[in-house]
């Protein structure tokens, strides 16, 4: 923070409003109204998507510490775990930020009770049908559990097996697509929050940058 530069404020100013800001909810506020802004201005649909995209990517913390940090075994990864919910042309629409031990399926729950709990995600949501996912989050279990709360059908888009090497997945790339697009943004290349929530709202600051550069 002390590095910002010189156009800002004094840098304990800028904190200030960050974290009153993440406290309040003002930047998923912000976030949600772009979402509806962007979809109906600039891409011609409705401001509420009927099909949705999940997926979750592994990021390294650093040596500061903090909390809900682990160790993704199979990307062998030690930080956190990103969940991300999109819409069908990569607009982000949820997030939550977990250890990286987290599994697929119960990342997806948490961030699906998450949306529920939150007035203003489940209304931006309320029209979604469909949600495609990787093979990851595949299992009976998983299915009925999402039909239950959300009355969403979960489509799994799985790999073919007989396919070699770096193979575009229809659907799943869009989601994919917004996972590159925020790694654009130098802050998130690591996570270098002490707590979840700060993760989560500059997640939520980067794609309303995304999505400002659209107006």
């Amino acid at each position: 923070w002390a590095m910002l530069p010189k156009e800002y404020p004094c840098f304990k100013t800028v904190y200030s409003y960050f974290w009153r800001w993440s406290r309040e909810g003002i930047w998923q506020k912000i976030q949600v109204a772009l979402v509806k802004k962007v979809r109906k201005k600039v891409k011609k649909r409705k401001e509420r998507p009927s099909a949705a995209c999940l997926d979750s990517c592994s990021v390294k913390t650093t040596q500061i510490g903090g909390e809900e940090r682990g160790y993704d075994a199979g990307k062998k990864v030690k930080g956190r775990k990103r969940f991300i919910l999109v819409d069908t042309v990569g607009l982000l629409l949820a997030v939550i930020v977990v250890g990286a031990h987290t599994s697929e399926k119960a990342g997806a729950q948490l961030l699906l009770e998450k949306i529920k709990s939150s007035k203003r995600l489940s209304n931006l949501c309320r029209r979604i049908k469909l949600v495609w996912v990787d093979g990851g989050y595949q299992g009976n279990e998983l299915v009925q559990w999402v039909k239950h709360v959300w009355n969403w059908s979960w489509q799994v888009v799985k790999r073919n097996e007989d396919q070699s090497g770096f193979v575009v997945l229809p659907r799943r790339w869009v989601v994919e697509r917004t996972f590159a697009w925020l790694s654009f943004h130098r802050r998130l290349n690591k996570d270098y929050e002490k707590t979840t929530q700060s993760s989560e709202n500059f997640i939520y600051i980067a794609a309303i940058d995304l999505m400002l550069k659209r107006l």
